[in-house]
């Protein structure tokens, strides 16, 4: 079959031939791959710079998709470290680890839209008790996940979500999918008071020094300090090194934890995929997807950061 080829972690995946995988059982399914999406994990793990790379060359790039089984149904899967990769025509799925789709889905916008969205979902269901009318910061809003945590924050019942990020053309997009205020990190009062003093829940897409320097922000123009906040790390664009005083967490009542593979438990990520997936499948939020041809692979695979768009490949 052909498939994005990783044989390296210096170079990135190159369209070539792979053998055909076989289901080791029962529990597994071979599936025609419809739509993969290139994501941030995807690079991550391609590239070896994630912490659930795990290498052995070479290997197929590719976290998640749509596919088709062999009774013709639609499907989204997700793939656990060490599974062989979805950039390709045809891969083994775990049964546990996919979901039917309804027969109109279109498989490009899932397969664009699943991963990004479930970044903010997993972190506001799972890893706060997030309750309709609490207020929420993005930090990193103008990515495609930041975007897509917008819409996700206001269909779950935020009051208030307060967009932050760098690309003042992307963030003047963002009311339009449910920001209240948009602000740019650029700003080092993030807007005044008024934006930063009273919400939460933060989103972090960033970490790094802007993190710790927007922390320091909203920590001091807080009214209330014993006021709960917690501050959700889901990635690391501006840095994996935050430097956080102590003396954040001494003086306020703030809890700091992470989001992602690991900290949210297996089942606890497929317990929330079907509702997810339904609200993504009748078009509840909105991504720019580019479909593309899977043997571009390479060429696109280093352009594709620079746009505003969800690559999605297509065997």
């Amino acid at each position: 079959m052909k498939a994005a080829v990783v044989t390296s972690f210096n170079q990135p995946p190159h369209y070539g031939d792979f053998p055909d995988p076989t289901p080791n059982g029962p529990e597994e399914m071979l599936v025609e791959v419809l739509a993969v999406g290139l994501h941030h994990l995807t690079r991550g793990r391609a590239s070896g710079v994630h912490y659930s790379s795990t290498g052995g060359f070479p290997l197929v790039a590719g976290v998640d998709g749509v596919g088709r089984d062999a009774d013709g149904k639609l499907r989204y899967f997700a793939q656990s470290p060490g599974q062989i990769g979805t950039m390709a025509d045809k891969t083994v799925i775990e049964l546990d680890h996919s979901i039917e789709l309804p027969s109109d889905s279109d498989p490009v916008t899932v397969a664009g839209a699943m991963n990004p969205a479930m970044a903010s979902w997993l972190a506001l269901r799972c890893r706060v008790p997030f309750q309709r009318g609490q207020k929420v910061l993005i930090l990193g809003a103008t990515g495609s996940s930041g975007s897509m945590a917008v819409q996700i924050a206001r269909h779950l019942g935020a009051s208030q979500v307060i967009a932050a990020g760098r690309d003042e053309q992307r963030l003047a997009k963002l009311p339009a999918l449910g920001a209240t205020e948009i602000v740019t990190l650029k700003d080092a009062q993030l807007g005044g008071g008024a934006v930063a003093c009273e919400v939460d829940v933060v989103l972090d897409f960033l970490w790094g020094e802007s993190s710790v320097r927007v922390m320091e922000t909203v920590l001091r123009q807080r009214t209330d300090r014993s006021r709960p906040l917690t501050w959700i790390h889901v990635g690391s664009m501006a840095g994996e090194v935050a430097a956080i005083p102590g003396a954040f967490l001494r003086s306020a009542n703030l809890q700091i934890v992470g989001s992602g593979h690991g900290s949210v438990s297996g089942r606890d990520i497929l317990m929330e995929l079907p509702a997810l997936v339904k609200e993504i499948a009748r078009g509840t939020f909105r991504i720019d997807v580019k479909a593309t041809p899977l043997r571009d692979v390479e060429q696109v695979w280093s352009e594709a950061s620079h746009t505003g768009e969800r690559i999605v490949f297509t065997p």
